[in-house]
C-alpha cells in the first residue's frame, strides 16, 4: 500500500492504465447498428461491418471489421468499398456533449468500384449531391456547435476499380493513397494518388497519377463549381499504349502529363499538357533525344456531352501543327467536327521523326523546304468518318552528310483521299502495306536524277504504311544512291549507267522490313564495282523483272574476264546480304582466257592463282565467294589456259558454302570431247580439288604442240580419276593423285628410234593403267604393239619429263629408255639384265 501511494507507484499504476488502454480492444456490438446506421445515413447507402471494437488510445474511437458499403442497385450488386479494417476515431468534444461525433475515418487497403450506367451517370455522383445537401460543419471546425463535422477520410494502399454497366474493365488504380474532407462550409477537398494498371497485363512502368482538386456545394450537380489538377508522371509510352490499347504499339520515351479543369460540369475549361522525351521506336537506335510536346484546352459541357472549342497546338521546329474543333459523346457513339493544319513545318523536323520511328532511315538524312496543309474531318453518330483537304511541301530537297547528291523534288503536292473498295493485292497483283481507309495521295512530282527528263513519282501513305510508282529515265548511280538515302536496300556498286523503269516501292511504316521495289528496269551502259572482282563489270543491257520473291534478268549483255556474256539470271529476295542469297543463272560466252579469269578473280594475281580467292584468308575479299549460292549453266565457246585451247565448253555449275560443283563439264580439248565432273571443296584446309571424267579421241599431236615439243602423234582415249590439294602450282603438283586408263593408237614417238633399221617407234596401240603420285606418273601393265611387235611398257616420267621406261619383248629381252622427253637415250637390254632390271 505504501508503494501505491508514493510517486514512484502512482507513475507506475498511471503507465499500466494507459497501456491497458492502448491494448484492450472490448466488444461495442451494443453500439454496432447505431454506428452503422449512423455511416449510411450520411452516405446514403447500405453500410455493414461484421464487428466493432472500442479503442481507447492514442484517440477515442471504434475499430471496424470488413466494413461494407453497398452500391445503388442500379448499378449493380457488387459493393461499392469494401475495406478489411476501418478505424473511426471520435471527435473528443463531442463526448462531452454526450453525443458520438467521427472526426476520421481510416480505410486499410480498400477496394472502391467507381461504376458508370448506361445513361451515363457515376455512383459517385449521388454522394457528392447528399454531402452538398445535408448542413455538416468543416472537417477542421473550430467551434463547438451541434452539427456533425464532417469526417477527413483517408485510405491507404487501395484499389480503385471501373466498372462500365455490369462489365468490370481490366483497368484499375492500384497502391491507391486518397483524402477527402470539407474544406470550408461550402467547399469540399480530396487527394489521390495511385499507380495505374491492367488486370490482365502484368506492367510495371505505367508511372504515378496524382490528382488534387475541390468542389463547392450547390443547387444541382452540374452547377457545381469545380477545380481539379492532375499529374501523370514517369510512364513509359510503351506500357502506357498497352495500359490504353491492349498491346504494346512499340513506342519508347518518358511520357509526361498535366491536366486542369475549372469550372462546373455544365460548362467547364479543360487544359492540358502532354510530352514524351527521348521518343523513339524500340528498334531504332538514332543519335540525339527528340522529344514531342503538345498543348490543348477547351470546354466540355455535360449537358450534351461535348468538348467544343478545343484548340491543341504542337510546335515542330519553328513550325506549328494545330488540332482545332469540336469532339461529341467521346465514350460512346462518337461524333467530331476537327481541322487539323500545319504552317511552315521544316521538313526536316518530319525526317527527325523518320530517323526516330522508322527502322533503316539513315542516320545522315536530311531535309530542307517547308510544309504547309489543312485537313478537316467529320464524324457523324453511326458513320464513317470523312476527311478530305490538301497540302504541299514547297522546295523540298532530300540531302546526307556523306557525298551522296541531294533529290531535288521542288514542290510535292498531296491530299487526302477517299476510302475505297480495293483487294489486298496493287496493281501488280502483290500484296501492299496501304491500308484501304482514308489515305494521302501524294504527287505527281518530278524527281531529278540525273537525266534530262525527271522521273515522276506519285503514291499514296496509309495509316500502316505506303507505296510510290516511279516512271521514267533516271542515272542508276543517283537512283541507287536515293534509294540508300530514303533506306531502301539497294546495291551501291553501279558507277556509271541509266535505266528506264517502271517501279512501285511498297513499304510499311512499322517493323524491321525494308521496303521492297517491284516493276521492271531496262538498264543500259552499266559499270559496276563489285566486291571481290579486281576490275568493273560492263554491262551493255540488261532487263530486270523485280518480283516479290525474286529478280529475273533477261537479255543479259556484259564483258568480264577479256570475254562477252550472254544470259539471264535469277536471284532470291530478300537479298540484304550475301549469305541468304539463292543466284541462278544461264550465262554464255564468246571467249575466255584464264589469265584474265586470274586477274578478275584474285586479289594477288601476280602473287597467287585465282583459286586462292575462293580459300579462307586475311584478304577482305578472299571469303566473298565462300557465301554464295549459285547454280545453273554456263557455256563458253572458246577457253584459253596459257598453250592449251578448249572449244564449245558447256556444264552444270554449282556454288554452295564454299564448295564448287562442275558437273557434266562437256568440251572440244585436243582435238576430242570431253565428259566430266570436277569439284573443290574451299573449306578444306588447304582446299581439296577432285576431277573424274573421259576426255575421248583426242589428237596427242596437239597436246606434243601445247607442250611446245612434237614426241608423239597418234589419238588417244583417256578416263582418269585426280585427286589434288594446295595454294599454290607446286602445292598442287607435289599433292596430286590419280589414275588414267590410257587407249591411244594411230601414232608414233618420233623421238624414240629402238633400232637404226626400224625408225621412229609406231604406236600402232597402246593400253596403259597410268597411276599419278610424287610429282610422276607411273605406267603399269602397258601394252604397245609397234613395229610389228608386242612390247610390254612400264616404268616412270616425271613432271619434270624425265623418263626411266621399259619395253619389254614376248622373250623378256628388250629397250631401257632413259633421258629426257625431248631428248631420250634407248638402250637394248640383253635377257638377264631385263629381268633383273624387271625385278627391281
Amino acid at each position: 500500500m505504501t508503494f501505491l501511494r508514493s510517486r514512484r507507484g502512482l507513475a507506475v499504476c498511471g503507465v499500466c492504465i494507459i497501456a491497458l488502454l492502448f491494448l484492450l480492444r472490448p466488444g461495442a456490438n451494443r453500439l454496432k447498428s447505431r454506428i452503422i446506421s449512423s455511416i449510411g445515413l450520411a452516405l446514403g447507402r447500405p453500410v455493414d461491418a461484421q464487428s466493432v471494437q472500442l479503442r481507447f488510445l492514442p484517440q477515442p474511437g471504434f475499430e471496424l471489421e470488413n466494413f461494407v458499403i453497398h452500391d445503388d442497385p442500379a448499378f449493380g450488386s457488387e459493393p461499392m468499398l469494401r475495406a478489411a479494417e476501418v478505424t473511426a476515431s471520435l471527435r473528443a468534444s463531442s463526448l462531452f456533449r454526450g453525443r458520438l461525433e467521427i472526426a476520421r475515418l481510416d480505410l486499410t487497403e480498400p477496394s472502391l468500384n467507381l461504376s458508370r450506367c448506361a445513361d451515363g451517370h457515376w455512383n459517385v455522383e449521388s454522394l457528392i449531391e447528399r454531402a452538398e445537401k445535408i448542413s455538416v460543419a468543416p472537417t477542421a471546425k473550430v467551434k463547438t456547435e451541434k452539427r456533425p463535422a464532417f469526417p477527413y477520410i483517408d485510405a491507404t494502399q487501395g484499389r480503385i476499380n471501373f466498372k462500365f454497366g455490369l462489365e468490370k474493365k481490366p483497368y484499375a488504380l492500384m497502391e491507391a493513397d486518397f483524402s477527402l474532407w470539407q474544406e470550408s462550409e461550402q467547399e469540399w477537398g480530396v487527394r489521390l494518388k495511385a499507380r495505374p494498371v491492367r488486370s490482365d497485363f502484368n506492367l510495371t512502368d505505367t508511372g504515378v497519377l496524382q490528382l488534387s482538386g475541390s468542389w463547392q456545394r450547390a443547387a444541382s450537380l452540374r452547377d457545381t463549381p469545380l477545380q481539379f489538377m492532375l499529374g501523370w508522371d514517369g510512364a513509359q509510352l510503351g506500357q502506357l499504349t498497352k495500359l490504353l490499347h491492349g498491346s504494346d504499339s512499340g513506342w519508347r520515351g518518358d511520357v509526361a502529363v498535366s491536366a486542369s479543369l475549372n469550372g462546373t460540369p455544365a460548362n467547364s475549361k479543360l487544359s492540358l499538357d502532354v510530352s514524351a522525351s527521348d521518343f523513339h521506336r524500340f528498334d531504332v537506335l538514332a543519335s540525339g533525344s527528340m522529344r514531342l510536346s503538345t498543348q490543348c484546352s477547351g470546354h466540355y459541357s455535360s449537358g450534351d456531352n461535348m468538348f467544343s472549342e478545343i484548340v491543341c497546338e504542337a510546335p515542330v521546329g519553328s513550325g506549328l501543327v494545330t488540332v482545332s474543333g469540336s469532339v461529341a459523346n467521346p465514350f460512346a457513339n462518337p461524333a467530331f467536327n476537327l481541322t487539323l493544319s500545319a504552317k511552315s513545318v521544316p521538313a526536316d523536323s518530319l525526317v527527325a521523326f523518320a530517323r526516330h520511328a522508322k527502322n533503316g532511315v539513315p542516320g545522315e538524312l536530311s531535309a530542307t523546304g517547308l510544309i504547309d496543309a489543312a485537313f478537316h474531318g467529320r464524324l457523324q453518330p453511326d458513320s464513317a468518318p470523312v476527311w478530305d483537304g490538301s497540302g504541299t511541301a514547297s522546295e523540298l530537297v532530300l540531302k546526307s552528310s556523306s557525298s551522296v547528291a541531294p533529290i531535288r523534288l521542288d514542290n510535292v503536292p498531296f491530299s487526302i483521299s477517299q476510302p475505297k473498295e480495293t483487294s489486298q493485292h496493287g496493281a501488280r497483283g502483290k500484296h501492299v502495306s496501304v491500308s484501304s481507309g482514308h489515305q494521302i495521295a501524294v504527287g505527281p512530282f518530278p524527281a531529278h536524277l540525273g537525266r534530262p527528263s525527271p522521273l515522276t513519282v506519285q503514291g499514296r501513305v496509309g495509316l500502316q504504311g505506303y507505296q510510290f510508282d516511279l516512271r521514267g529515265e533516271a542515272q542508276l548511280p543517283r537512283l541507287l544512291q536515293a534509294a540508300h538515302l530514303l533506306g531502301i536496300a539497294a546495291p551501291q556498286s553501279v558507277t556509271d549507267g541509266s535505266a528506264k523503269m517502271d517501279l512501285e516501292v511498297d513499304g510499311t511504316w512499322w517493323g524491321d522490313q525494308p521496303a521492297k521495289a517491284t516493276g521492271k528496269i531496262q538498264s543500259r551502259s552499266l559499270r559496276a564495282e563489285l566486291r571481290g572482282l579486281n576490275e568493273p563489270v560492263e554491262i551493255t543491257t540488261a532487263n530486270l523483272n523485280l518480283s516479290d520473291d525474286r529478280v529475273d534478268v533477261q537479255n543479259l549483255l556484259l564483258h568480264a574476264a577479256g570475254g562477252t556474256w550472254r544470259g539471264s539470271l535469277e536471284i532470291n529476295r530478300p537479298c540484304l546480304k550475301v549469305a541468304p542469297c539463292v543466284v541462278r543463272f544461264n550465262l554464255h560466252a564468246d571467249e575466255v582466257t584464264l589469265d584474265r579469269v586470274n586477274h578478275l578473280l584474285n586479289p594477288r594475281a601476280r602473287t597467287q592463282p585465282w583459286y586462292r580467292m575462293l580459300s579462307p584468308s586475311e584478304d577482305s575479299a578472299s571469303s566473298y565467294l565462300m557465301t554464295v549460292n549459285a547454280s545453273g549453266k554456263i557455256a563458253i565457246d572458246q577457253m584459253k589456259a596459257a598453250q592449251f585451247e578448249a572449244r564449245h565448253v558447256s556444264g552444270d555449275a554449282e556454288l554452295s558454302g564454299g564448295k564448287l560443283r562442275l558437273s557434266n563439264l562437256q568440251a572440244n580439248v585436243l582435238g576430242g570431247q570431253h565428259n566430266g565432273d570436277l569439284a573443290a571443296d574451299f573449306t578444306h584446309k588447304p582446299p581439296l580439288y577432285t576431277g573424274t571424267g573421259v576426255l575421248q579421241n583426242f589428237a596427242l599431236g596437239q597436246l606434243a604442240e601445247a607442250m611446245r615439243d612434237d614426241w608423239i602423234t597418234g589419238t588417244a582415249t583417256s578416263h582418269y580419276h585426280l585427286v589434288a590439294s594446295g595454294l599454290t602450282a607446286n602445292d598442287l603438283l607435289s599433292s596430286a593423285k590419280g589414275s588414267f586408263r590410257v587407249d591411244a593408237s594411230g601414232g608414233t614417238l618420233p623421238h624414240i628410234v629402238l633400232t637404226d633399221t626400224n625408225g621412229p617407234l609406231q604406236v600402232r596401240h597402246l593400253t596403259a593403267q597410268v597411276l599419278l603420285h610424287d610429282a610422276k606418273f607411273e605406267i603399269d601393265s602397258g601394252n604397245l604393239e609397234g613395229n610389228g611387235e608386242m612390247l610390254r611398257l612400264n616404268g616412270t616420267a616425271s613432271f619434270s619429263r624425265i623418263l626411266n621406261l621399259q619395253l619389254t619383248r614376248q622373250d623378256a629381252s628388250g629397250f631401257a629408255i632413259t633421258g629426257t622427253l625431248a631428248q631420250p637415250h634407248v638402250s637394248s637390254v640383253a635377257t638377264k639384265e631385263t629381268r633383273a632390271a624387271l625385278k627391281q
